[in-house]
């Protein structure tokens, strides 16, 4: 017992100092690698779909607005459309023992990009400006590419903290409410790369600034393109249609397996451009896609586009069957051919030199519009209202492929034929014969006539009005 004013008395216990040593020693290695392992689950973290686990990478962005984004690269919705599967509906994946990485691109749809003349003439000026870049996301190539992203906003602190919905009102007047809802759950946008259904990759839309700045998740997925994904025999024997029932299938995947990433699936926006945009409109008329997302942004494209379907795909199809040696009688007979092909002998057949006289397109089956002509597409009118849509197109859509043409003809040579950039394009549109005849009415309704040996004013002028705007925006016939 101690005495009054002394320390208390403790018990000692005979501790060696080199024990001490490595008790101390010990105690740092771990926290040194408890710390370790919390910097690693923060900078790669983990989620679990009903697939599997995942394991994804934070992304810091190069703006001080912000946050760092969580990034879900190459995830598996499907499985490969191989073999017997190729001209077949998308399947569901398979689960994946452990953890799958989910830090690189997976492979891109088959797509012939020779000389680099569809990515020159397809895609958006603000690609082709940077096509050395956008080449790197479409070399490596697969068909196992059915595969999507998905880019994650963070909480954390320097993260945005604007709500653009802060600057508008509702039409009723009130305040519009927060896109968020009271379990955290985010809003959903699913991005539909264009490319005339022949080429592009949702690789090459980085969704991170959009999902960080919008606090929205944003994903994006790659489908199958050209003869591997829209082929069709008019038949049973291939129906076609399967880029867009690939896109049906990703948008499955994601209503089951969004929340795991903090993802509303009550609450999913489907958007795109050019083709992007027309698979968007074919997407709010199929019964296959109901309930699988509620709002739809269509950018210049529409399923009214005199390019948005093919209304003879059996004719196509045995011509492209005749370049490969499976001109069989039978269309069962036929597809089994085509199945057992190199699919880079497929893609080849639409190269610019291949001189195959149309591009396959969606066809008027079950899985798009289930119509078989455009006009009837009106009539479906109500089936329309299940979603909000937004709508828009640019004055002289397409401008950039018309203008291009090396036209020769001038006001004062209204009769010359159009050149073959010009046919061309008229001829992928169905217009096969009547090409000179839109040629000249253009030429007299936009030439300067003040200046009518100046033919500048008027190639660009007639380009843009017989080859854009109307052919994007839907309801135009040149």
């Amino acid at each position: 017992m101690s005495r009054s004013g002394e320390l208390p008395w403790i018990p000692s216990t005979s501790v060696a100092p080199a024990t001490g040593v490595h008790l101390l020693v010990w105690c740092v290695a771990a926290a040194a690698t408890w710390l370790s392992s919390t910097a690693t689950a923060q900078q790669h973290p983990i989620v679990t779909t009903n697939y599997g686990k995942l394991r994804g990478q934070k992304t810091a962005l190069p703006n001080e607005i912000l946050g760092p984004v969580e990034q879900y690269l190459g995830i598996p919705y499907a499985l490969p459309p191989t073999g017997e599967h190729r001209f077949q509906p998308p399947e569901p994946p398979l689960s994946w023992p452990g953890i799958r990485n989910a830090t690189q691109f997976a492979p891109v749809c088959p797509q012939f990009l020779e000389d680099r003349f569809l990515l020159n003439d397809m895609l958006p000026v603000w690609f082709t400006a940077n096509l050395d870049t956008v080449v790197t996301y479409v070399q490596d190539q697969s068909e196992d590419c059915l595969y999507l992203n998905i880019y994650v906003p963070t909480e954390d602190v320097g993260g945005n903290t604007y709500n653009p919905s802060h600057e508008f009102t509702s039409n009723d007047g009130g305040e519009d409410e927060d896109i968020h809802d009271e379990n955290g759950l985010r809003p959903v946008m699913v991005y539909i790369h264009g490319g005339s259904y022949m080429e592009g990759t949702g690789n090459m839309i980085d969704g991170s600034i959009l999902a960080s700045y919008g606090n929205v998740i944003v994903v994006t997925i790659n489908y199958r393109l050209g003869v591997l994904g829209f082929l069709s025999t008019g038949d049973q024997a291939a129906k076609g249609n399967y880029g867009l029932l690939d896109q049906i299938q990703a948008l499955r995947w994601i209503k089951e397996n969004i929340q795991a990433f903090k993802g509303d699936p009550k609450r999913v926006t489907i958007f795109g451009s050019g083709a992007g945009a027309s698979c968007v409109s074919l997407l709010t008329l199929s019964h296959y896609s109901e309930d699988l997302f509620q709002k739809a942004i269509i950018q210049s494209g529409t399923a009214l586009s005199s390019w948005a379907v093919n209304y003879q795909p059996a004719k196509y199809t045995r011509m492209l069957a005749e370049k490969v040696g499976c001109n069989m009688l039978d269309t069962i007979d036929l597809v089994e051919c085509l199945q057992n092909k190199n699919y880079k002998e497929l893609i080849e057949q639409l190269h610019p030199g291949a001189k195959l006289p149309h591009r396959p397109d969606p066809v008027s089956q079950p899985a798009s519009s289930r119509l078989d002509h455009r006009s009837s597409l009106m009539e479906q009118r109500p089936e329309f209202l299940n979603y909000d849509i937004m709508l828009g197109v640019n004055q002289g859509e397409g401008a950039s492929s018309s203008w291009t043409a090396s036209w020769t003809a001038g006001p004062g040579d209204l009769d010359h034929d159009p050149t073959p950039p010009v046919s061309d394009h008229w001829t992928t549109c169905g217009y096969r014969r009547q090409g000179p005849l839109f040629l000249r009415p253009s030429g007299f309704m936009y030439a300067d006539w003040w200046d009518k040996e100046n033919p500048g004013p008027w190639r660009k002028a007639a380009g843009g009005s017989s080859l854009t705007t109307g052919g994007w925006a839907g309801g135009g016939h040149l």
